[in-house]
């Protein structure tokens, strides 16, 4: 409950926070008093330490009240050590309700309510009155809520893979699968799309689960114009986008799940640097360059190379992550730049590439640098023709997405973050 003090200078509501030891934190909602400054808090902090002191005299001897001021808001938060205070009065941290927030914003639970879960329209200086009042009580969902509102609306949320038959999609796949398995029990489901390498067949698959009728999407985008705005429509008709995997630039996607590529391409350069000497000679292999994630791994890996006078780029081509592709655009590699003595496959297409450098019977003077831990690399990096791959957590990349999405719709919470980088990891034959 709030105990509601009425003085001259001041009207304001006190709820409690915590009590643990005697220590009771509060915060204290100041009616009409906008802190604009440390300055101008510090100055009426007297004035504010002797109101708490009066208002609590109710709850018996108390010591050493502190304001803590946070700025641009209308309240303040401050804790105290209480001995004689009622212990039954605040024996567990009081959960905030909608009914409360509603007495204290002037407004009717229904309004709260359409704020808090974005749900209809409200005028935004009362959105925002309500918001700054939740804030304040730091004001958290009823989970049991959640859980039934979830099971009523009965979610759809899509996923779309780009690469179909890229192996280090399945892994990913074993993330999702898990996460849907665990949402099946909020009646939510989980619609799956793999396509190539196309902007068509992403669009098609994008309209395809629209019209069943999804609330979110989980998205590996292909780096176009057209996803972009599509992306931006789906923002518009209330279905969040969660991109994975690779990111798309200047849309209107909540959040990314994945590996920082640039950095990762930093980190490959790194790794051919300490494993090669002597004047290096590279040929990249590179996937899709409608694909974000492998642009920007070259142009890191680029960043770094370039400080090295002995380490040289001789060409770069592209497959779209498929190993017969990648077997034939190596072998003519090979056969037009026989300088090349390291490969760097930024993308897919890596066992086709291993192939061709094997029938050229080079396979122990080229060092060889990947990505992920598939099954035929890890057999590769075992027989010492990988030298080193770079890992980057596809199970999370899979499952988190899905959750993002998830506490977004039932909640209406954004993501505490717009990126949510994965960790990357090293294999090498040793630490296999």
């Amino acid at each position: 409950m709030y105990s509601i003090v009425n003085l001259p200078d001041f009207i304001f509501a006190a709820r409690p926070q915590s009590y643990v030891h005697g220590h009771v934190s509060f915060i204290i909602i100041l009616q009409n008093q906008k802190i604009k400054s440390l300055y101008e808090f510090w100055k009426n902090v007297q004035n504010i330490r002797n109101l708490l002191r009066f208002s609590f005299d109710m709850f018996g001897e108390n010591h050493d009240i502190v304001p803590v001021p946070v700025l641009g808001l209308t309240y303040v938060s401050c804790y105290g050590n209480f001995k004689k205070i009622k212990r039954e009065t605040f024996r567990e941290k009081p959960m905030a309700t909608i009914k409360e927030i509603a007495a204290l914003a002037g407004v009717s639970r229904g309004t709260v309510d359409r704020v808090l879960n974005h749900r209809g329209s409200v005028n935004p200086k009362t959105a925002e009155k309500i918001l700054e009042i939740a804030r304040a009580l730091d004001y958290k969902p009823n989970k049991a809520g959640i859980v039934l509102a979830a099971q009523k609306r009965k979610l759809k949320l899509g996923v779309i893979l780009l690469g179909a038959g890229n192996p280090f999609y399945e892994e990913v796949l074993l993330g999702i699968s898990a996460k849907a398995a665990e949402l099946a029990g909020y009646n939510c489901t989980v619609l799956i799309r793999q396509t190539e390498y196309s902007l068509k067949e992403q669009l098609l698959a994008i309209d395809e689960l629209t019209e069943e009728g999804i609330n979110g999407l989980a998205l590996t985008p292909y780096n176009d114009n057209a996803i972009r705005r599509r992306i931006n429509a789906l923002y518009d008709q209330g279905i969040p986008v969660v991109t994975l995997n690779t990111d798309i630039e200047n849309s209107r996607r909540i959040a990314y799940v994945g590996s920082n590529y640039y950095r990762s391409g930093q980190t490959a350069a790194g790794l051919l640097r300490l494993m090669t000497s002597g004047q290096v000679y590279i040929g990249i292999i590179s996937g899709s360059r409608n694909v974000l994630c492998h642009t920007e791994r070259i142009a890191g890996f680029q960043s770094v190379i370039q400080q090295y006078d002995n380490v040289h780029i001789s060409a770069t081509i592209t497959n779209q992550d498929d190993d017969f592709e990648s077997y034939e655009m190596t072998a003519r590699l090979l056969k037009e730049h026989p300088e090349i003595n390291a490969l760097y496959f930024a993308a897919g297409g890596v066992y086709g590439g291993c192939r061709a450098v094997i029938a050229s019977g080079r396979q122990y003077d080229i060092k060889m640098f990947a990505y992920d831990m598939v099954e035929t690399t890890k057999k590769l990096i075992e027989k010492g023709l990988i030298a080193a791959t770079i890992c980057q957590q596809p199970f999370l990349q899979g499952s988190k997405p899905l959750d993002i999405l998830f506490t977004n719709l039932t909640t209406g919470e954004s993501p505490q973050s717009e990126y949510n980088y994965v960790d990357l990891y090293i294999r090498i034959r040793e630490n296999l």
